[in-house]
């Protein structure tokens, strides 16, 4: 039995209808040469397997008495009938059936008297080019259990590199079940957690004072030149020195993202070739996730743009950031976010570009010094119903209250070589993941072998035509390659 962290309860408190906090993925597989049968079988064959691996599959919610602290994980074995269901398309039916799929499904939420996880699996789909049968899979995983980097690590459990699965090592005993506590035992349990927790906390608070004071030192350091360079250029005629704009505590201009979200989505996926892309952003020295966002900026820029919604300030992104430590595969998230503009009030692309480069590199800047202040786990005695109520109200003023950020980008590294499951081999990987009232878009993007794997989900009703956004992707992409052999 271990008590849920403070940041993964978050996601079981906040999560409402019209908030569902699971994250997952659209995935095409092709089935080997001769496969007979139903890959559906042959997939709970290989989960039943990967089981005793697999930690975050097994992990069910107890809660405490009253509810009134975070609840506890408890180890169990999963039903994979319940866990692995399907799905039937309509003869024919191609991406743009399994993406209304995606989105129909993924506002239902989780059922919390089991592991917070299901798969779907469509077959029957079209055969490929070649002839060779596939079929689709969507995966729901609650952001409770895991985040971006654990879900990798997962996937390394259940992923293969060769089409015939390879043999795990036997793993070790389990621990015995452990006798059900009375309510007197839970809460002796869950305050002995909350005292732990707070000596924690207050053990923290000096170093983290003084990472503050400094970081607001050289805030206000900076404001202070600012000012007197504007001082100076004034008395000697000169021009006003410009502020940066590269603030993570600018807000944002609304938009159609900024509004309360429904119990609807709309998801789009798209696979852009990786080898052009890293060749032209090593051209431009930049990064790939400068180039990513620069996707991102310019496609938003062009929607907005041709809906006559392109405000004159520039849209910011909220972007998560992984405080993993390097090896670490453990489950739950380990994640903070910062923010970042994307330049879209710039016309020209290059200056576009530039700008969001030099986001970039604020962003960077201010998290090195902010990173040891993000706590994953803290005192959680009274947030369950004071988080939940929250959640509740919150859909009532998120469009009265001024936006932070207009949209979330996330960018996860992925493997550069091909994987299979229960012998199909993967084709394409969408990530699908949240969104929340006042932030009705999520892109995320995963590299996979040879290819950069994009998923957009919306409110349905704030995006109803994400599909256009995708479009615009695609020609963002065009445009970078032709950016940087233009430079």
């Amino acid at each position: 039995m271990k008590q849920v962290p403070g940041l993964d309860a978050l996601f079981l408190h906040l999560e409402t209808p019209e908030m569902p906090m699971h994250v997952g993925a659209l995935h095409l597989f092709e089935l080997p040469p001769g496969f007979r049968g139903r890959w559906i079988n042959a997939l709970r064959k290989h989960l039943q397997s990967r089981l005793p691996h697999a930690p975050a599959l097994r992990r069910q919610l107890a809660e405490l008495p009253l509810n009134l602290v975070n609840p506890v994980w408890v180890d169990v074995m999963p039903d994979l009938r319940l866990h692995v269901v399907p799905h039937t398309l309509e003869p024919g039916a191609g991406l743009a059936a399994l993406h209304a799929e995606v989105a129909r499904l993924h506002v239902e939420l989780l059922p919390r008297d089991r592991p917070l996880w299901k798969f779907h699996v469509f077959e029957d789909l079209t055969p490929g080019d070649n002839g060779r049968k596939r079929v689709a899979l969507y995966t729901q995983l609650h952001h409770a259990a895991v985040d971006g980097q654990s879900a990798v690590a997962l996937a390394e459990v259940l992923l293969d590199l060769t089409p015939e699965p390879r043999e795990l090592p036997a793993p070790g005993k389990r621990r015995p079940k452990q006798p059900q506590l009375g309510t007197v035992d839970q809460w002796r349990l869950a305050l002995s957690e909350q005292a732990k927790q707070f000596i924690d906390l207050a053990k923290s608070l000096p170093a983290s004072a003084g990472t503050l004071t400094q970081v607001a030192g050289t805030a206000a350091g900076q404001s202070l030149a600012r000012t007197a360079k504007n001082v100076m250029a004034r008395l000697t005629g000169g021009s006003k020195v410009k502020a940066e704009g590269h603030s993570m505590l600018n807000l944002a201009p609304r938009t159609r993202f900024n509004v309360a979200v429904s119990a609807t989505r709309s998801f789009a996926s798209l696979s852009l070739p990786l080898p052009a892309l890293q060749a032209a952003r090593k051209a431009l020295g930049a990064s790939l996730n400068d180039a990513v966002l620069y996707l991102c900026s310019t496609a938003l820029r062009e929607l907005l743009k041709d809906a006559g919604e392109l405000p004159r300030k520039p849209l910011i992104a909220a972007v998560p950031v992984s405080m993993r430590e390097a090896g670490d595969a453990s489950a739950g998230n380990q994640v903070t976010m910062s923010s970042l503009s994307l330049g879209t009030h710039l016309a020209d692309p290059k200056k576009r570009f530039a700008h969001i480069r030099a986001a970039t590199e604020h962003m960077k800047g201010g998290l090195a010094a902010l990173k040891s202040l993000m706590p994953t786990d803290f005192p959680s005695i009274g947030l369950p119903w004071l988080l939940s109520t929250a959640a509740r109200a919150w859909g009532g003023v998120a469009e009265r209250i001024p936006p932070v950020v207009n949209l979330v980008i996330s960018n996860v590294p992925g493997p550069c070589v091909p994987l299979y499951l229960a012998g199909a081999r993967m084709l394409t990987n969408a990530p699908a993941s949240i969104v929340v009232h006042g932030i009705a878009l999520n892109i995320t993007v995963q590299t996979y072998e040879k290819h950069l794997e994009v998923g957009l989900i919306a409110c349905g009703e704030a995006l109803p035509d994400i599909d256009v956004l995708a479009a615009q992707m695609r020609a963002a992409y065009d445009g970078f390659i032709e950016l940087a052999a233009a430079d």
